[in-house]
């Protein structure tokens, strides 16, 4: 919808790569927030997309940082952030959060909606 600012997620928990100095293997779960303006990503490609790391060599900020780049390029979004949620390597994980925001593009403010008695703790 070319008017309306609405979010896209995109649930990506199976991203696999390797360090680029051991070999060994890296996994991470990637969360894709978006706004699109006049494209979106198709799924398939996405995942055929991330699929092309696992025999890849990658550092955790950089490959996060690639992908953000990667998808701005195809899509020109009005926002997007990417959260890079990299399991344990040496006893730390390690999360790297990545946005891009269209030149001239503001969030719509946020809505703040009561909460229903259910959530207050008033119903059954």
């Amino acid at each position: 919808m070319p008017g309306r600012d609405y979010l896209i997620q995109f649930q990506v928990p199976e991203f696999t790569c390797h360090c680029p100095l051991t070999g060994q293997p890296d996994f991470a779960h990637f969360t894709i927030d978006m706004i699109a303006d006049k494209l979106c990503v198709e799924l398939k490609s996405l995942k055929m997309y991330f699929w092309s790391y696992r025999n890849e060599g990658a550092f955790h900020e950089k490959v996060t940082n690639l992908i953000l780049d990667d998808i701005v390029a195809a899509t020109d979004p009005r926002f997007i952030r990417i959260t890079a949620k990299w399991y344990v390597r040496g006893g730390i994980y390690t999360n790297v959060v990545a946005e891009h925001r269209q030149k001239g593009w503001k969030p719509q403010p946020a809505v703040d909606l009561p909460a229903l008695p259910m959530e207050r703790g008033l119903l059954g």
